[in-house]
């Protein structure tokens, strides 16, 4: 027989959810007649595999031993969880990667441009492996919980853009950050340069279609999904994308932005600020050559200058004394803002263009 007592990390989530994490080789009609067979036990009773996990909670297992190594892959998991403690050491294109916020639930890092914040191809390295070789490296007995649970990044930012990026440590905390982003409950603020003279506050609407040949989104001003042709919406039927961009300082050329992403999609603020006539500097997919040509030259700016600088999370609904068992309302980070510092290049732009 093999046990698994459930830990933080697995509670709260149902019975069969958490035994196709832990059996990933074992199929459903497996499990399901492994519980019906009581082979699989919950608290030394039979389980249908609907049941809520609860912290304690024991799943027991009467396999043989060549049988629970075959359905839990527990030989490769183990192999996979030492290429992860690998992942926190410094591995060229994870360097400079800072820690903002932490606590039992929750991991804030501050990302620098050029690294993947999840992986593109299964070679690469990414933010979330970093992630999992942080937490080995803060308590080896981490290795353990990976068998059912992978801490994630709850927000993408792409390769180039730098800034905060929020993850879940725990399963609750990343269902509450998940949560917080779907029903938009968390403000997100950006930093950037862009081309020309935005004098006023001004909220940026229209639809974003994809084209997926050649990762690159079409700003329109209604939804578009024409049959036949390359284009595929990247939003919601009907869902408009919304940006509110605040022009902090105005040059001669330049202005200095700060814009908050109301919807979140794939290369919008990119694709909205320069669909409004103001691409932002460095940015050669979406912006202007010739002055994102002189940048590289006298600066070495190679990519869009667009930085994740802050994110205010709400607060925290009050407790309801009728509710048996109360939701998880991710207390710690209640009112809570997080900042994340620019980077230095940004600093150097932002002094030469706007003193």
């Amino acid at each position: 027989m093999q046990s698994v007592v459930i830990g933080k990390n697995q509670a709260g989530q149902r019975l069969d959810k958490f035994l196709h994490k832990f059996l990933p080789e074992a199929g459903s009609g497996f499990l399901y007649k492994m519980l019906r067979k009581k082979n699989i036990t919950l608290n030394g009773k039979k389980a249908e595999g609907r049941e809520i996990l609860a912290l304690e909670d024991m799943v027991c297992f009467f396999f043989s031993d060549e049988t629970f190594e075959k359905f839990s892959g527990r030989k490769v998991s183990r192999q996979e969880s030492a290429e992860r403690r690998n992942v926190g050491k410094p591995v060229p294109t994870l360097q400079g990667i800072t820690v903002l916020y932490e606590d039992d639930d929750f991991l804030f890092v501050n990302k620098p441009a050029g690294i993947l914040t999840q992986k593109a191809v299964p070679e690469d390295y990414s933010l979330n492996e970093w992630i999992c070789g942080y937490l080995l490296k803060q308590d080896s007995a981490f290795e353990e919980e990976l068998t059912a649970f992978h801490p994630s990044v709850c927000n993408r930012l792409d390769r180039n853009t730098s800034g905060i990026v929020l993850c879940g440590k725990s399963l609750r905390g990343l269902q509450y950050l998940s949560g917080c982003i779907r029903d938009r409950r968390v403000r997100k603020f950006y930093r950037t340069i862009c081309v020309g003279c935005f004098k006023e506050k001004t909220e940026l609407r229209g639809y974003l279609a994809k084209d997926t040949y050649r990762n690159v989104v079409k700003l329109t001003s209604f939804p578009e999904n024409g049959p036949g042709n390359n284009i595929e919406k990247s939003v919601e039927a009907g869902a408009q994308v919304r940006a509110v961009c605040t022009p902090l300082a105005v040059g001669k050329k330049f202005t200095l932005l700060e814009v908050e992403l109301v919807t979140g999609k794939s290369h919008q603020i990119r694709a909205q600020l320069a669909g409004a006539g103001h691409p932002l500097i460095g940015d050669f997919k979406y912006g202007n050559d010739e002055v994102n040509q002189e940048f590289k030259r006298k600066y070495g700016l190679s990519h869009q200058l667009l930085h994740a600088c802050r994110v205010e999370f709400p607060k925290a609904e009050p407790e309801n004394p009728q509710r048996a068992a109360q939701v998880f309302r991710g207390e710690s980070l209640s009112g809570k803002t997080v900042s994340a510092p620019l980077p230095a290049l940004f600093d150097r732009l932002q002094a030469d263009l706007f003193s």
